[in-house]
């Protein structure tokens, strides 16, 4: 006989594009969303933490966020990758 686990159904905001462009990858890797949601609870449950990592940015970093809020400091292009 099959093992049926129990299931809650829930609700949550996210932001729209983020949503529409997750679904679409993870439709391409042949996963529904709820599926994907699914095996990111389980790794927050495994690993007793969420399953990347989330810092706090140094100096470095916060001056380098500003520069790109307020689009200022140098620019790379797509170009220059390639040389």
């Amino acid at each position: 006989m099959r093992d049926l686990k129990m299931q809650t159904q829930t609700s949550i905001k996210i932001e729209t594009a983020s949503y529409i462009q997750a679904n679409e990858i993870i439709k391409a890797l042949g996963f529904s969303y709820a599926q994907a949601i699914n095996m990111f609870n389980n790794l927050v449950v495994l690993n007793k933490a969420l399953p990347f990592e989330i810092k706090i940015p140094n100096k470095e970093t916060i001056k380098a966020m500003k520069e790109a809020d307020e689009l200022d400091g140098d620019f790379v292009t797509l170009d220059d990758f390639k040389r």
